[in-house]
């Protein structure tokens, strides 16, 4: 990633005075995209800049490798991390509650455990969140894509697979989280059940909204074909019943019913739910400005990560790109110098398609 060296210029420069009253960003979510901003902000802002963060849960458990815990080469302990960096080396304030309400007007959040919180910079990172076709019960038909006891669910599910068995995962319409990530579970689902479980006649079907592979389409097909993968794309989901286990869905314009043994949907996607409280969202993202991650709707409210409307992809790798750019930003903004006008971000992905 190219990005500029922000980190001499904000460190308290000579010459710019310091404000009377010390700017309190506050961070709402602690992920990717979230903690690298939070981090960022004292690096290269120092005692120039007050940051909280706002995380309901005070473990993160990481999304990226989460498919390995599916074949038992990982757990969701080994991705599983705590804030004590953020507030030892970094002097970032924690708090570990939810948001309720934002008060734009008065630059204020009201928070679950009854306090509230003042800010002059709001950084949104709160992830995404899901649109479902109807209210089923996701302990039956979990979706797994945010890591941690929905994961362990599906695991469970799959282990209890035997030789004949089903497995069905949907794929919702592009954009959504981590592109590769449900081709890639496909992958090791399927050579998990085939070569590790060593089961000749299950059954592995992935139903895709998109036209087509979305990413690595040589490398995923070419792994479908050798673990005989089902793939049907264009297909719509339209309803899920967690009682059987049973999809109904529209390929090419005509309904059709498939039951599972084991029914893993992963719903359509949009913005977190504290993007539509704040009021910044155009649809199901918030539009942003791409120099600073500034909402184009309301100022000094910053939005990264998943829920951020630009054509970037949404991956824990890019948001932590884009972090580094909304940090630079805003401490610029702060002290009345140019945004950068041409910053880089990248993502980079690794995708496991088998337990080898």
């Amino acid at each position: 990633m190219k990005f500029v060296g922000a980190s001499s210029l904000f460190a308290v420069t000579p010459g710019m005075a310091a404000d009377t009253t010390t700017p309190h960003i506050v961070v709402v979510g602690g992920g990717f995209s979230g903690a690298t901003c939070a981090k960022y902000l004292k690096m290269w802002g120092g005692s120039s800049v007050n940051v909280t963060v706002i995380e309901t849960n005070p473990t993160y458990v990481s999304p990226i490798l989460s498919n390995l815990v599916l074949n038992g080469q990982k757990t969701i302990s080994d991705l599983s991390f705590t804030y004590g960096d953020l507030s030892s080396k970094y002097a970032v304030n924690m708090i570990h509650s939810t948001v309720e309400s934002v008060d734009k007007t008065n630059q204020s959040l009201t928070l679950a455990n009854g306090h509230s919180v003042k800010y002059d910079k709001l950084v949104l990172a709160a992830g995404m969140d899901f649109i479902k076709v109807n209210d089923y019960d996701v302990t039956k038909v979990p979706h797994a894509w945010k890591a941690g006891e929905q994961t362990n669910l599906l695991k469970a599910q799959i282990d209890a697979m035997v030789d004949g068995d089903t497995f069905t995962m949907t794929i919702p319409p592009a954009p959504y989280r981590c592109p590769p990530g449900p081709y890639e579970r496909a992958c090791v689902v399927a050579d998990y059940l085939k070569n590790v479980k060593g089961f000749a006649n299950c059954k592995v079907n992935v139903l895709d909204a998109n036209a087509k592979i979305t990413v690595e389409a040589d490398t995923f097909g070419a792994k479908f074909a050798e673990y005989g993968v089902e793939y049907k794309p264009s297909t719509t989901v339209t309803a899920v019943d967690d009682s059987t286990k049973t999809l109904t869905y529209t390929e090419n314009n005509e309904s059709k019913t498939l039951s599972s043994t084991v029914l893993n949907v992963i719903p359509k996607q949009k913005a977190a739910s504290i993007v539509f409280k704040t009021g910044v969202n155009s649809g199901n993202w918030a539009p942003i400005n791409p120099l600073s991650y500034e909402s184009v709707l309301t100022s000094g409210i910053y939005i990264i990560g998943d829920s951020q409307g630009t054509g970037q992809p949404k991956a824990g790798h890019i948001g932590n790109s884009e972090a580094k750019v909304c940090a630079d930003a805003i401490l610029r903004t702060l002290n009345g110098v140019t945004l950068y006008d041409s910053p880089k971000t990248n993502s980079a992905c690794y995708s496991p398609t088998s337990s080898t």
